[in-house]
């Protein structure tokens, strides 16, 4: 049995830039931190048979991999070159849809697990490329490369991607007191609203391939903002944090009608008259959680979303990345995967 961990992420500065539609003409930037709250994935090799099982809100048990639905868990076997015998288990901290890179973070988590089953040691780069290489080439998801480097990464990342979708990951090297205010003072609520990113990020990268201008113009304001939000952090001023973050909201509104709705925006009204310096919807948009920075108003912040209904997730910054957390694979189960996973292990 293998047990992976991995964290989900919130963007500081510079989403949506990630898009292949975007990076390939401008490049891109992404401030991000992960959180300590996680997607954990089980992997283990059935004795009794050589069924593929997987199990996450539904429940899959097929003779062949190439039968399973789930999209990323079919593409990972495949992948790594396994038909049968296997079985996979996922369970999360929060639930998908909410703009916290689940779907991702799920991929990596379980790649992680594959290569720790195979015994073939991996790079936290390379391990991003092959989801990034399964989401965006194989799936042909019209997402970006952040969630995936986020995931295998963890804490608190630059991420510089070039035209070509290279990518420089860094760490932002925030001054102590900076980092420690910023994880203080950041609040997460849950809309209660779940939505599709792949609609939504859809909709602006064909935009961004029709050379829309507003949208070109939108993901180059929240790019220069990303960057001076890490400027700002990096010389200990947190609270510009949140006076920039009110303009990227407002720049982030730009990119389409479905990133707020009159619900989202009376949120954040509401946020803005009780304590609150500047926030966002996390992910692409349109619901999951509002981000919030706020100092002193933090009290007063809290009881107004409480009266909206939101519920607070506290947490705390991940500074780890994509971990194998168990390692129980007996030599019985690990010759008996090797032998179906050798193509690969021998490439």
């Amino acid at each position: 049995m293998i047990i992976t961990r991995t964290p989900f992420r919130i963007t500081l500065g510079g989403g949506g830039t990630d898009l292949p539609a975007y990076y390939s003409r401008h490049g891109g930037f992404i401030f991000a931190a992960a959180l300590n709250k996680y997607m954990f994935v089980c992997l283990n090799t059935p004795i009794v048979d050589d069924l593929v099982r997987v199990k996450y809100s539904e429940s899959e048990i097929v003779e062949d991999a190439g039968q399973v639905r789930h999209t990323l868990a079919r593409e990972a076997l495949r992948y790594f070159q396994v038909r049968s015998g296997i079985e996979i288990i996922s369970m999360a901290d929060v639930p998908a849809g909410t703009g916290l890179g689940s779907s991702s973070c799920y991929l990596v988590g379980l790649l992680n697990g594959l290569h720790t089953l195979c015994r073939r040691p991996v790079a936290r780069a390379e391990l991003a490329e092959e989801a990034c290489r399964i989401e965006l080439q194989i799936l042909e998801k019209p997402i970006g490369k952040q969630d995936q480097y986020m995931a295998a990464f963890g804490g608190l990342t630059v991420l510089q991607i070039d035209r070509q979708g290279r990518v420089e990951v860094e760490e932002a090297g925030l001054p102590p007191d900076a980092a420690e205010e910023l994880e203080n003072n950041i609040l997460l609520f849950y809309t209660g609203q779940a939505r599709s990113t792949e609609q939504i990020l859809s909709r602006q990268t064909r935009r961004l391939e029709a050379a829309d201008q507003v949208v070109t113009a939108s993901l180059d304001r929240i790019q220069e903002i990303g960057r001076e939000i890490l400027a700002q952090l990096r010389r200990g001023n947190a609270r510009s944090f949140g006076e920039l973050l009110d303009e990227h909201w407002r720049a982030k509104k730009r990119l389409g009608d479905d990133i707020a709705s009159p619900r989202i925006d009376q949120l954040y009204e509401v946020a803005r008259a009780n304590g609150a310096i500047g926030g966002k919807i996390s992910g692409a948009g349109g619901g999951g959680f509002f981000l919030f920075y706020a100092e002193d108003g933090k009290r007063q912040l809290r009881a107004a979303m409480e009266r909206e209904g939101l519920r607070e997730m506290r947490f705390r910054f991940d500074l780890e990345g994509s971990k194998v957390m168990v390692d129980l694979l007996s030599g019985e189960q690990y010759r008996a995967l090797h032998a179906k996973m050798a193509p690969l292990t021998h490439a």
